[in-house]
């Protein structure tokens, strides 16, 4: 009982500590270079996780279907949202980095309605906009009759995009997951797999991934084995990157996948979206962020809102 709801709990704890390692390698590395990395080292983990569970280090019973659906879900969620979170990292850090990953959770809740038809309440469209106002009150000031953005804009504009595309990603994902069921019911076989599926399922979407980041760092960087060098030389940036690996791709998101496998798509991204509110002690102490009281109540509201989404 409440499964998918402790471990959604579980993810959040997870991606706090992944933000937090990720600002710190994206900031000595580039984007690139750390997601491409960061891709290589989740796989190695996967593999070797895969191969003590079922005997072979990729996964099985993954027909055609699952490899598209998961594959677009890696498309989505890590090629273009992890390089837009970590590049965001870089210019408006963690803390704030998270609190734009709210807009995942409506996201993910007009997705699921309309692919999957999953019930979105009329509470919606104002959880939608108390989550925005949060934002919102999180990233302005005032200065007498003006109005200013404290964030960059590119930061502003990275961040959001990342929060689109996990929301979109995890729908893509329960699609891929439950082809995923549908190809292993079809195949006799008297192993427990439900453990195995989030695992198997975050590989198919990792290795599209790797693809990705490996290609937009050729295209995008002529000495990029020049980068990739420097990059694993430096063995901060190296440890971050490892903490980064475990908690984000390797355990977090294939422990998001299983959360949404005992929950609703919303609930799940509902719990994911505390990160914010859980990053703020953290950054204040590890990184010496001076944290006002309207941000805190910004990311307050911005989670409250996305409550409003799922009651």
């Amino acid at each position: 009982m409440f499964a998918g709801e402790i471990i959604s709990l579980f993810v959040a704890v997870s991606w706090t500590a992944t933000a937090l390692f990720a600002e710190v390698a994206s900031k000595r590395m580039g984007s690139l270079p750390l997601n491409t990395l960061r891709m290589t080292m989740s796989l190695i983990l996967l593999s070797a996780t895969l191969w003590l569970m079922m005997g072979t280090p990729w996964p099985r019973y993954a027909d055609g279907s699952t490899w598209i659906w998961l594959a677009l879900s890696g498309v989505v969620g890590y090629v273009i949202g992890d390089y837009c979170l970590m590049q965001g990292y870089i210019y408006i850090g963690s803390r704030f980095g998270q609190l734009f990953m709210t807009l995942s959770a409506p996201t993910a809740a007009v997705t699921g309605f309309l692919l999957l038809g999953e019930r979105m309440r009329p509470l919606a469209i104002l959880g939608m906009l108390i989550t925005l106002s949060g934002i919102t009150l999180s990233i302005l000031s005032k200065n007498g009759n003006t109005v200013k953005m404290d964030l960059p804009k590119k930061g502003i504009f990275f961040a959001a995009v990342a929060g689109i595309c996990q929301g979109l990603g995890l729908v893509l994902s329960k699609i891929g997951l439950e082809h995923y069921h549908a190809a292993i019911n079809s195949v006799p076989t008297s192993r427990h797999v439900d453990i195995y599926i989030p695992f198997a399922a975050t590989f198919i979407r990792a290795s599209v991934g790797l693809i990705g980041f490996f290609l937009l760092l050729k295209v995008f960087n002529h000495d990029w084995k020049e980068k990739l060098r420097h990059a694993a030389t430096d063995r901060k940036a190296m440890w971050c990157l490892l903490g980064a690996t475990v908690f984000g791709p390797f355990i977090g998101v294939s422990a998001s996948l299983l959360a949404t496998m005992y929950t609703s798509t919303g609930i799940a991204q509902t719990l994911f979206a505390l990160t914010p509110v859980l990053i703020i002690a953290p950054s204040a102490v590890f990184f010496h962020e001076k944290v006002t009281l309207r941000e805190v109540l910004g990311a307050l509201l911005s989670v409250a809102g996305v409550s409003l989404f799922f009651i």
